[in-house]
């Protein structure tokens, strides 16, 4: 089977700020490049869904929260024109960390948004995401 074909499982980590900001970096990648994206990325074999977003998190902006902290909001199936993945959502809250650019090659910038003035253009499983508004 080619690897377009293969339907692959992402987490995004949707971190929430004590006022209610939550964080989002704007993308460089190929996939999703110039897109607005919360930390995330690829569920590892063997890995459990709350070890990834906490591993993520760490590996792309160098904040450290427990596993245990994270709590699933939703999926969503995110059908991109050559991939295909089930993105799972885990939210975090109360973070006060300032997050840092750990992949100079991967995001540009992290900044805190108002839910209601995100910027644009989302990267696809954030949009789809918020379209469901289970992020409440």
């Amino acid at each position: 089977m080619s690897e377009n074909k293969i339907v692959r499982v992402g987490i995004g980590c949707w971190i929430f700020s004590p006022t209610g900001q939550v964080l989002l970096g704007k993308r460089l990648s190929t996939h999703g490049n110039g897109t607005w994206a919360p930390p995330g990325g690829h569920l590892e074999f063997g890995e459990s869904p709350e070890k990834c977003a906490s591993r993520e998190l760490m590996e792309e902006t160098g904040i450290i929260i427990p596993e245990n902290k994270f709590h699933i909001i939703s999926f969503t199936n995110d059908i991109f024109p050559d991939k295909h993945y089930v993105t799972l959502h885990y939210r975090a809250d109360n973070v006060v960390d300032v997050p840092q650019i750990q992949e100079p090659d991967k995001c540009e910038r992290w900044e805190w948004f108002n839910l209601d003035k995100l910027p644009l253009p989302l990267f696809l499983p954030a949009y789809n995401l918020l379209r469901q508004k289970s992020y409440i």
